[in-house]
C-alpha cells in the first residue's frame, strides 16, 4: 500500500546501527527524514550517505532527525560505514536500518517488483512534528539524490508550516514567496502593512516572513 502526503508515517520497532528503535518514539516531535537504498556496498548509496553525514549540521540547524534504511543487517552496516568514511571523508553520524526481513519495506512500499524484486528504491520520507507525510521523493537505483533539494524542501515546508504562505518554483531561503488564495485581501492587509505585489490578483508577492 503506497503512503501518500498527509498519511500517517507507519510506525515500527527496528535494529539499527545505533541499537532498537521505535520509530516515533525516536523521533518524538522532530521532523525527519527516512531514506531507503537498495544496498550496502553498491556506489551511489556510498556517496548519498557520505553526503548526508556531511550535512549533519544542516539537518540539526532545522530541527531535522534523519534515518537511512536497506535490507541488509547491522553487521553489513557497520562494515560499510567504514568504506563510506574512507571514501567520502565524513563517518556515517545518523542511525541505519536493519531491514532484512523487509519489515519496514513493506509498511513504506519501499519494494517495487517491476524495478527490483529484493532491493528497495531510492525513497525519500520527509516527516512533521505531527507524525504525517509531508514529502515523498522516489528514485530510480541509478541516480542519486540532490540532498541539496531536500534541503530546500524542508526549508520551505517549515515556512509554508508557521506562515500562510507559499514558496513559488526554484524558491530559494530569502527569497520572495506567494501569499496564499486563502488569505483574503483584507487578512492579507493586516498581516502584512507595507502590502504586496500583485502580477494577478490570485498571484499576490511578499517578502519571506521572519519567524
Amino acid at each position: 500500500m503506497s503512503i501518500r502526503l498527509g498519511d500517517e508515517a507507519p510506525n515500527f520497532t527496528a535494529e539499527t546501527t545505533e541499537g532498537t528503535i521505535d520509530f516515533h518514539d525516536w523521533k518524538g516531535d522532530s521532523w525527519a527524514i527516512l531514506f531507503s537504498h537498495p544496498k550496502d556496498f553498491t556506489p551511489v548509496c556510498t556517496t548519498e550517505l557520505g553526503t548526508v553525514a556531511k550535512l549533519k549540521d544542516e539537518f540539526d540547524a532545522r530541527g531535522v532527525k534523519v534515518i537511512g534504511l536497506s535490507v541488509d543487517p547491522v553487521d553489513s552496516h557497520v562494515d560499510w560505514a567504514t568504506d563510506i568514511a574512507e571514501t567520502q571523508g565524513q563517518a556515517v553520524n545518523f542511525p541505519l536500518i536493519a531491514d532484512h526481513d523487509r519489515a519496514v519495506s513493506d509498511l513504506y512500499d519501499l519494494i517495487h517488483p517491476n524495478a527490483s524484486d529484493t532491493l528497495t528504491v531510492r525513497s525519500v520520507f520527509v516527516i512533521g512534528p505531527d507524525n504525517k507525510v509531508k514529502l515523498t521523493l522516489t528514485y530510480p537505483a541509478s541516480t542519486g539524490r540532490n540532498f541539496d533539494e531536500i534541503l530546500r524542501v524542508v526549508d520551505s515546508l517549515q515556512l509554508t508550516a508557521r506562515h500562510q504562505v507559499a514558496t513559488p518554483a526554484d524558491w530559494q531561503q530569502g527569497g520572495e514567496v506567494i501569499i496564499v488564495p486563502a488569505v483574503s485581501d483584507e487578512e492579507a492587509a493586516t498581516r502584512y502593512p507595507d502590502g504586496w505585489r500583485a502580477d494577478k490578483p490570485y498571484l499576490r508577492w511578499v517578502p519571506q516572513p521572519q519567524g
